[in-house]
C-alpha cells in the first residue's frame, strides 16, 4: 500500500491551510466492527455506530480486506440490485471485475476507482478475475455509498472509471504527506471524480512524525478513517488508528499527524478523508436501496421482483 505514489513528493503542488483557518475539533472516534460481505470476503464497517447526522451525505463505508488470499480463496458478490445512491469502489491492492445489467462495468486494479451511479436501479456483480482466484494474492480496498438527493434518485445509471494515473497528486507544505485527491476540490486543485452530491474524497499517506493541515469547506462535514498505521486527529491530537473513524466538528481545516513509530507492514499512517454537503432530506436505507420514504423502498423491492431493475446478462459467468 499504496499503488499510486511518487518518488519525490516535493515535486508536487503543495497544499496548506491559511494561518487563520479554524481547525475542526474531533467530536468522536469510533472503532469499526468486522464482518463479512458478499460470498464471504472480510470487511470492516467503517461508520458503524456513527449518527447519520454526522455522515450525511454518506451512508456507509466498508474497508474490504486487507487480506492475503490463498489460491482458490478470493471471493466477490453475487448479482444484487441497487437504487437511489452511488457506490464508490477504491481499490488499493488487487483487482476486481464489475458488471451490471445495463452493460456497464470494467476491471479496476491497484489505485483505480470505479464510481457507479445506481440512480433508478440496476443489477450489479463484483468478482475477482479468474487469474486472481487461481493465484491468490493481496486484496484491499474501500466501498463508499453516497446518497443522492430526491431529485436525482431516479436518474439513469452511469459509470465513471477513474484510473490511478488520473488521481490528482498533492503534498503538504513540508512534503511530509502525499495526498491523492479522487474527488472534490482542495486548495484550488480538483480531483477527477464527477459527483452529483458535492463531496471531497482523498487518500493521505503521512510520513512518521509528520503533520498535515488541509483546508476544508466550512459547509461540508468531515470524516477520517484509518486504513493502516496510527496517529492523531485535530489540533488537540486525538489518537486514532487503523480501523477507526473520526468525526470532526465545524471549522475550515483538518489536521492529521502520524505517530513517530508505525507498524512494520505499513511505513506511513494511511488515512482516507471524506466530506460532503449534507442533503438534509429523509433517508430510508434497507438492504441495497436508499430512498426517501418507506413507500419508495417498497416500490424499489416491487420493481426488483418484477424485473424492472434489469436482468442478469445471458453471457454472465
Amino acid at each position: 500500500m499504496p499503488a499510486v505514489t511518487v518518488e519525490n513528493p516535493l515535486t508536487l503542488p503543495r497544499v496548506a491551510a491559511p494561518t487563520d483557518a479554524r481547525s475542526r475539533p474531533v467530536l468522536a472516534v469510533a472503532t469499526a466492527p468486522t464482518g463479512f460481505e458478499g460470498e464471504g470476503f472480510p470487511v470492516r464497517r467503517a461508520f458503524a455506530g456513527i449518527d447519520y447526522k454526522h455522515l450525511d451525505p454518506f451512508i456507509m463505508m466498508d474497508q474490504m480486506g486487507e487480506v492475503e488470499y490463498a489460491p482458490g480463496e478470493p471471493k466477490g458478490t453475487p448479482w444484487h440490485p441497487h437504487r437511489g445512491f452511488e457506490t464508490v469502489t477504491y481499490l488499493i491492492d488487487g483487482t476486481f471485475v464489475h458488471q451490471d445489467s445495463h452493460g456497464g462495468g470494467g476491471v479496476i486494479n491497484d489505485g483505480d476507482t470505479q464510481w457507479m451511479t445506481a440512480g433508478s436501479g440496476l443489477l450489479h456483480i463484483e468478482a475477482p478475475p479468474e487469474s486472481l482466484v487461481m493465484s491468490g494474492g493481496l486484496f484491499h480496498g474501500l466501498q463508499l455509498w453516497v446518497n443522492l438527493p430526491k431529485s436525482d434518485k431516479m436518474m439513469a445509471p452511469r459509470y465513471q472509471d477513474i484510473g490511478g494515473g488520473q488521481v490528482k497528486l498533492l503534498t503538504s507544505a513540508d512534503g511530509g504527506a502525499l495526498l491523492r485527491l479522487i474527488a472534490g476540490d482542495i486548495d484550488g486543485n480538483k480531483g477527477p471524480g464527477v459527483t452529483h452530491t458535492p463531496i471531497t474524497m482523498l487518500h493521505v499517506s503521512v510520513n512518521p512524525g509528520a503533520e498535515v493541515t488541509i483546508p476544508w469547506r466550512a459547509d461540508f462535514n468531515a470524516l477520517a478513517y484509518g486504513l493502516a498505521g496510527r496517529g492523531t486527529a485535530g489540533a488537540e491530537g486525538r489518537p486514532f488508528r487503523m480501523g477507526q473513524a473520526v468525526v470532526f466538528g465545524s471549522g475550515d481545516a483538518l489536521t492529521i499527524r502520524a505517530d513517530e513509530s508505525q507498524e512494520s507492514r505499513s511505513p506511513n499512517f494511511e488515512v482516507v478523508l471524506l466530506g460532503g454537503l449534507p442533503i438534509r432530506e429523509p433517508m430510508m436505507h434497507y438492504g441495497p436501496f436508499v430512498m426517501n420514504t418507506h413507500a419508495e423502498l417498497a416500490q424499489a423491492f416491487e420493481d426488483f421482483q418484477a424485473g424492472r431493475l434489469g436482468t442478469v446478462p445471458t453471457d454472465a459467468g
